[in-house]
């Protein structure tokens, strides 16, 4: 893998977010193979997906931020937060207003494509961040960034599926109900280049960045994946949970 990190973090946030479009890409697939699929693989899929991706916010982000040493780097990190946090907020907000004036099917599945691409944005900028700041400063582990790619990997999968079907059961063709499935998650490169770049250019916003990325991060496991994963049994999800935690933490400390 050295000669991954020794890329531009443009080129490593593109080969990342690339990873995490296949993955939403194979989950709409699906697709032209199944008719639906089973709540029970879907709540552990996203529920694993949520465990890697809240020791991510940690391990991934907000360590590599308290540690890149800035005066002040406690409030910087605590606005960053907030800030990515409330990003996610008023994107539901706004979405959630949305759904109110929509009637029909197809108007709430093209509520739904809107609110998958929506919240895709923010997981590529984090991609794109933790790679940038390999190359800027070096505060961010490979392993690290690596894993956070996997975990909104794994999580973009269900959501793949989550636009195809819906889409397939209101009467369009599997053909489109894979491309628009498959393009909710394109967004993800563009936001991972941008992200890149813009550490790499501005290593000043490098712990803003971080800590950004990782308010916005923990508010779409909150407010999109634990709920939607414990809808089919609190057991489960919990231990979904817990192993994507728990395999996060463990190969951050090995590798890290």
């Amino acid at each position: 893998m050295q000669w991954f990190f020794e890329l531009d973090g443009w080129l490593q946030a593109l080969i990342a977010t690339s990873f995490t479009w296949i993955l939403t890409a194979a989950g709409a697939s699906l697709v032209f193979i199944y008719k639906n699929v089973s709540q029970s693989a879907f709540s552990f899929m996203m529920s694993s997906a949520a465990g890697i991706m809240l020791a991510s916010t940690f391990f991934s982000l907000l360590l590599p931020a308290l540690e890149y040493g800035q005066s002040y780097s406690y409030i910087i990190l605590t606005c960053g937060f907030a800030c990515g946090g409330l990003l996610i907020i008023l994107t539901d907000i706004l979405i959630g207003k949305l759904h109110a004036f929509s009637s029909g099917k197809k108007k709430q599945c093209a509520v739904m494509v809107i609110a998958v691409t929506a919240h895709n944005v923010p997981e590529g900028l984090a991609i794109g961040v933790a790679f940038g700041a390999i190359v800027s400063g070096g505060v961010v582990e490979g392993v690290a960034a690596l894993m956070l790619a996997v975990g909104i990997g794994i999580q973009n999968f269900p959501e793949g599926m989550c636009v195809a079907f819906p889409l397939r059961a209101n009467g369009m063709s599997r053909a489109k109900s894979f491309f628009i499935g498959q393009l909710s998650g394109a967004v993800e490169i563009v936001a991972g280049i941008f992200g890149a770049v813009a550490v790499s250019l501005v290593t000043g916003i490098l712990p803003f960045a971080l800590s950004f990325s990782a308010g916005a991060m923990l508010a779409v496991v909150c407010s999109e994946l634990i709920p939607e994963s414990f809808k089919s049994g609190k057991i489960k999800a919990t231990l979904g949970v817990i192993f994507g935690f728990v395999l996060m933490m463990a190969l951050d400390i090995a590798f890290g």
